[in-house]
């Protein structure tokens, strides 16, 4: 089933995991990507790790972020790989790299270049630390942005800066490029010229902050890490049962007075009546909670909280959670034939509406897997457009 981006043509000059990642979600939706690499190595992310699947060793770190694409190889510093740039940039929709800053200028595709070769085209920017600015050059993997820009400050145990375990500043990143090109599609139905969205990791992640930068900007309190606790809210965290941990998340007063009974506490108990004193008087509460919930196993405890409707949950290791039913049953498991390793399953896209048919996905793409067809295609384009330009002549 065709998506809602069906016909649009994406030409993707991004690779690790910030561009990819932006591009696949825009495949999922429809759009046509083809995913622009280079001849003999491609996408770094085509040599990281272990672990390597199939005899010609494919990186399921590449496969994680690259379904539903077409790869084609070209070398953009010779004149004959920047000519065929030339030819996709004339009938793409939107272009999408992550160069550093500078990089696409010194290939001889500045913006306003790209814009004379197609005035309706988006181009997506995704840079570490933004386009400009004192720092605008620096490049800029997660890692390094998740200390950057806060996120170690306020994660792990108290005292231990800790990244998270994904690479979350560049899925935001990835994120705010998916919404800032589809704004740019809708925006071009209005106005018919192309338009440049830029973003990065470093603006991703603080637009992120939330309630940790209000925190700072308007109480002036810096943030620390708590663990697995809320920094405002609690009860709101990882708690001890007789067999292991569980999650629990009372954010209100109205899930209070349903939770407090469950665990032998009186809801109207000055120490923990409010949101404020139970923050204040964290530890005393949580050794409460925690005595009474030694008494009896995880199962046993979230049977209880769900029963009284309030949030709580398993801590699922990553297996558990693509055999869970429930993921399953979300779409979030697909398969898809791949050239060499067969039938797999990738983790699928977060997107469903309503009424439209499971789309038919297809496997990350080998290295060039798609260069004839692409060049064919560019053909019999080019040969359209010299048609038509003939017969307008004529006329």
């Amino acid at each position: 089933m065709p998506g809602p981006l069906d016909g649009v043509l994406i030409v993707d000059l991004s690779r690790v995991v910030a561009g990819p990642q932006a591009t696949m979600a825009l495949a999922d939706l429809g759009a046509r990507v083809i995913k622009v690499e280079q001849p003999g190595t491609g996408d770094e992310t085509r040599g990281w790790g272990p672990p390597f699947a199939g005899d010609d060793g494919v990186s399921t770190y590449y496969l994680s972020i690259n379904r539903n694409k077409e790869s084609i190889t070209l070398d953009l510093k010779s004149d004959e790989g920047r000519r065929t740039l030339e030819r996709l940039v004339r009938h793409a929709d939107v272009l999408a790299e992550n160069f550093r800053t500078g990089v696409l200028d010194r290939l001889g595709f500045p913006v306003e270049r790209l814009h004379e070769l197609n005035p309706r085209l988006i181009v997506l920017s995704i840079t570490g630390f933004g386009h400009d600015g004192p720092e605008g050059g620096r490049p800029g993997y997660d890692a390094i942005m998740q200390g950057e820009a806060g996120i170690m400050s306020v994660t792990g145990p108290p005292g231990t800066p800790s990244k998270v375990g994904l690479s979350i500043a560049d899925i935001l990143a990835a994120g705010n490029a998916t919404s800032g090109v589809l704004a740019a599609l809708y925006e071009r139905t209005r106005t018919g010229r192309g338009a440049v969205v830029r973003t990065s990791l470093l603006a991703s992640v603080v637009g992120a902050h939330m309630y940790q930068g209000t925190r700072w900007t308007v109480a002036g309190e810096v943030p620390e890490s708590v663990g697995n606790d809320h920094p405002t809210i609690a009860p709101y965290g990882t708690f001890r049962c007789k067999d292991g941990q569980i999650q629990i998340g009372v954010a209100n007063q109205n899930l209070w007075r349903r939770f407090a009974p469950l665990v032998g506490l009186d809801a109207e108990d000055p120490r923990y009546a409010t949101i404020p004193d139970r923050s204040a008087n964290r530890a005393e509460l949580t050794a409460d909670i925690e005595r009474v919930l030694a008494g009896d196993t995880r199962e046993a405890w979230l049977e209880r909280l769900n029963a009284a409707g309030v949030p709580a949950g398993s801590i699922r290791s990553i297996d558990e959670v693509y055999t869970w039913e429930q993921t399953r049953s979300q779409g979030l498991v697909i398969e898809v034939d791949h050239p060499t390793l067969g039938r797999i399953e990738l983790p699928g896209p977060p997107l469903r509406f309503d009424g439209a048919e499971p789309r038919a996905h297809t496997a990350p793409p080998l290295l060039g897997e798609h260069t004839d067809a692409v060049l064919a295609w560019l053909d019999e384009m080019d040969e359209m457009d010299a048609d038509e330009a003939n017969e307008a002549n004529d006329a």
